[in-house]
């Protein structure tokens, strides 16, 4: 990225752009992942490529949400990994630490390549060797999924499948239709308002990962200071569709008024 200057106007999601492509190169990422990359990016083009209120609100749900959990537990795949390890540890820290890897291309190459991307960070690994965090789905993927064929249904004892809330960034709709089904309580992160994930989930924040996280991490802490009375008033007064109907008149709101100058 050293030849495109930090004052261009889409240096961000050109360096996005250039994550997805070297997690691609180090076997992190499958390359179906580079369409749902530039996917999310059009949809991204639509909101304004910004968080605006209405995924806040989602945002505050899922962090009220998350801080009452029992068992909370962060799904990642490829392309989670590629533009937010970081920030998904730090958010992880903030809660019980687990951390589970969950694909629809699964390999033991892709599984060895993703354990390898997290134990290289010198600051993740000591966070790993202190329980601090836990990566699970890799050599414990144990359980499988009812009613889900696709290998995201094989995960962890520890983690998803005893889980009462899953935070699922960059999702596939039926495996969150099957989680949902299974009990649990969803948060989807989908750029996309009329996805299957976003319809089927509990919480969907339409907003761009690397935007999200750090904020839902920064709720997440706010939060638990407050009382378990006060998030979960937070979460009735949540509705997940009026929400997106929210989000779906915003964007045909600003495309019949957008200045084209």
């Amino acid at each position: 990225m050293t030849f495109v200057p930090k004052t261009h106007p889409r240096y961000k999601s050109l360096l996005n752009r250039e994550k997805v492509v070297e997690a691609l190169n180090k076997g992190i990422l499958a390359k179906a992942g580079l369409t749902a990359h530039g996917r999310g990016e059009a949809f991204d083009y639509l909101i304004g490529e910004e968080t605006i209120d209405i995924a806040l609100k989602s945002i505050k749900a899922s962090a009220a949400m998350l801080v009452l959990a029992k068992n909370p537990v962060i799904s990642i795949n490829g392309n989670t990994i590629a533009l937010a390890k970081d920030e998904i540890v730090q958010l992880a820290e903030e809660l019980n630490g687990k951390i589970e890897v969950n694909l629809f291309y699964r390999t033991k190459e892709r599984e060895e390549n993703i354990k390898k991307a997290f134990e290289e960070d010198s600051n993740i690994k000591e966070k790993l060797n202190n329980n601090k965090i836990k990566l699970l789905g890799i050599d414990d993927a144990d359980k499988q999924i009812p009613n889900l064929d696709s290998l995201r249904g094989k995960v962890s004892g520890e983690g998803i499948y005893s889980a009462d809330v899953v935070l699922v960034p960059l999702e596939d709709g039926d495996r969150t239709e099957a989680l949902v089904n299974m009990g649990k309580k969803v948060i989807s992160i989908d750029l996309n308002p009329l996805s299957r994930t976003a319809r089927k989930s509990t919480i969907t924040i339409v907003d761009e990962l690397t935007r999200c996280i750090p904020l839902l991490t920064k709720y997440v802490k706010e939060y638990k200071k407050m009382d378990k009375h006060e998030l979960r008033k937070i979460i009735d007064e949540y509705d997940n569709r009026e929400n997106l109907k929210e989000m779906l008149n915003y964007i045909s709101n600003r495309l019949k008024n957008i200045d084209l100058e």
